[in-house]
């Protein structure tokens, strides 16, 4: 069609074609009329021809009229063009402010959705500025002083408050305003914000006064919806005590599940168990899992013959209430350690990774420590006690009755093989002597370290010390199993009356490790049969729990039975991939049995799990020597 016809149009184009045929025909047609009457009558013939010229400069100036108005028409639509651009680009304009207004009322949407919706969800405490009336005694401060005073003391118990609980924000009354004016209202979004809060939320606003006693004195009283009003005061003006009690006061009643692990993880477990024994049918149900399982803990870390099995149904009742409720099974599986069910332990980290999703999953690491130290997963248990530490600068999140986490840490790395790692924890911890599970795992890891450097008379001294610690409950309920640990030490050093001593516990309650310590006692009094038959029992006792099969094999493998002990190792590292020790007994094996590839190949795989054991790695540079 071409451009002009593309502007044009078809019926422009057809016009014009028209009318340029109209001209052509009229001149031929006067033509031939003309030539057709001039052979009868020469006089008709010019009067024709006359009109016919006439007609044909009627059309020549039609036509011309019509091609100067095909050219106005063709300049029209030319500017009619650009301002068809123009038009589209405003269209565009319009259209894309349109968007932007839509985008913003959107986001705007957004926001007051997500403010709404925080509002009616709030359950902060929130400390509003104090009356504090002027007078001598109040001179030197104000509301906004004690307010920010009781913020800080509910801020310090919030975050050595060593749970995995997620408490209530806490903030005061002025932190959030925002200068963000909403046109034509006046009013922040931190106000509109406060009154949502206000209406909607479930916040609970602390305010109070400070006045002055009759003597002289301060009284600080503190109240709030839903808890009871309680002054405080202190003649000798110590305001700091009367914002600390008043704070530990604000804490419980607003969030008494966490307050009641504050109260036992700071030592105070007789107030906790009173607290909840006062409490528990008056608290919000979304408190009643946090009560039980501080409660629960307050009953273990107080100690005692049956304290184990008394806590343990404050752990399944917290789980009840709260399914995802992880550090409660790990206190779970804890409990059923100590009271000798072992595999029922292993059997509850099964459900708890079902639970969580798989490993990783839902499911904080750190929740698996029991878990992990059952199966002898040494590498994973490390890193969940260093996840743990380093998730709350090293106050603890558990309640284990261990000493401090990073002597925890200290006898992991020593299960490990590794004597640097721990003895640099041993001179950068301070201990301290009144804490005596810190006193018993620091015993404990200088006898580890002791027993891999060969010297077992050395062991044997820091196991006295050990036992001495265990005597406490509080020691021997947190790790019953423990103290079985000495009694090979003490038999290898002359001392079978120890040794049989440190075995005491191995039937109440039955324990996996007291039962191998057992049968090795036996092997090395020469009591073979009396040996496999506590083996056996440690093998029953938990099938799950690699450990004994692994001692079975070590005994099997120095009566030179190596066809048995290469089995007990397969099964020990089939239930625990990622323990060392049976790999590196394997490897042994293997060397006796003049398979060197495959010795080496067990070496290798072991020093994966154990990166820093010096006699496996002798082994295997002893073996990898070319031979001369």
């Amino acid at each position: 069609m071409g451009i002009v016809g593309g502007i044009l149009g078809d019926e422009d184009e057809k016009t014009a074609a028209e009318a340029l045929g109209s001209e052509l025909s009229v001149d031929a047609f006067a033509a031939a009329v003309a030539a057709r009457l001039s052979a009868g009558d020469p006089e008709v013939a010019r009067d024709t021809s006359a009109y016919l010229k006439k007609q044909a400069q009627l059309l020549e100036t039609q036509n011309k009229h019509l091609e100067e108005e095909h050219a106005l028409r063709l300049s029209n639509l030319r500017g009619q063009s650009r301002e068809g651009r123009l038009r589209r680009i405003g269209i565009r304009l319009r259209l894309g402010f349109l968007v932007f207004v839509a985008l913003l009322s959107t986001a705007i949407g957004i926001v007051l959705i997500v403010i709404v919706r925080d509002a009616a969800t709030s359950r902060s405490v929130v400390i509003d500025p104090f009356d504090v009336p002027a007078g001598p005694a109040t001179a030197a401060v104000n509301g906004k002083i004690i307010a920010a005073g009781l913020l800080d003391v509910l801020r310090r118990i919030q975050s050595a408050n060593r749970t995995v609980a997620e408490g209530r924000q806490l903030a005061n009354a002025w932190t959030n305003e925002i200068s963000v004016e909403i046109p034509e209202t006046g009013l922040s979004v931190g106000q509109i914000e406060r009154v949502l809060k206000d209406h909607l939320g479930h916040d609970q606003h602390v305010e109070g006064d400070l006045i002055a006693t009759e003597k002289g004195g301060l009284a600080l009283t503190v109240r709030a919806i839903g808890i009871p009003s309680k002054t405080f005061t202190d003649e000798g003006r110590n305001l700091d005590k009367l914002l600390t009690q008043a704070g530990e006061y604000v804490y419980s009643r607003s969030q008494p599940g966490l307050w009641n692990n504050y109260l036992v993880n700071n030592g105070r477990a007789d107030e906790a168990i009173a607290f909840s024994k006062a409490n528990y049918a008056v608290v919000d149900a979304s408190d009643k899992p946090y009560l039980l399982n501080g409660w629960g803990n307050a009953i273990f870390i107080k100690g005692g013959e049956r304290a184990n099995s008394e806590a343990l149904p404050f752990y399944r009742e917290a789980v009840r209430l709260k399914p995802d409720y992880w550090v409660a099974y790990n206190n779970i599986m804890g409990s059923l350690m100590a009271v000798g069910d072992e595999e029922g332990a292993v059997q509850t980290g099964e459900q708890l990774k079902k639970l969580g999703g798989g490993r990783p999953g839902r499911v904080p690491e750190g929740m698996y420590q029991n878990y992990d130290a059952l199966l002898y997963d040494l590498q994973a248990y490390r890193a969940d006690q260093m996840a743990d530490l380093e998730s709350h600068g090293g106050v603890g999140t558990l309640i284990t009755g261990a000493g401090a986490e990073n002597l925890q840490i200290a006898e992991t790395e020593a299960q490990m093989h590794d004597t640097v790692a721990p003895a640099l924890r041993l001179k950068t911890t301070t201990v301290d002597e009144k804490d005596i599970s810190s006193v018993a795992a620091t015993a404990n890891v200088r006898a580890f370290l002791a027993e891999e450097a060969g010297d077992l008379k050395a062991a044997a001294r820091e196991w006295d010390s050990f036992a001495v610690a265990y005597a406490d409950p509080v020691v021997s309920t947190a790790n019953p199993q423990q103290i079985c640990f000495a009694a090979v030490t003490y038999e290898k050093t002359g001392q079978p009356a120890k040794a049989d001593a440190a075995l005491k516990p191995y039937g109440d309650p039955p324990l996996v490790d007291c039962f191998r310590f057992k049968g090795d006692v036996l092997d090395l009094r020469g009591d073979w049969a009396g040996a496999q038959e506590w083996y056996a029992k440690a093998v029953k006792l938990g099938p799950s729990i690699p450990s004994g099969y692994y001692s079975w094999g070590m005994a099997l493998f120095r009566h030179g039975d190596l066809d048995g002990a290469t089995a007990k190792f397969k099964d020990a590292n089939h239930k625990s991939p990622h323990w060392a020790d049976p790999l590196k007994a394997w490897g042994d094996v293997l060397v006796k049995q003049g398979n060197t590839k495959d010795a080496l190949a067990k070496y290798d795989e072991a020093l994966k799990y154990a990166p820093n054991w010096m006699q496996l790695k002798e082994a295997k540079e002893s073996l990898a020597r070319p031979s001369t």
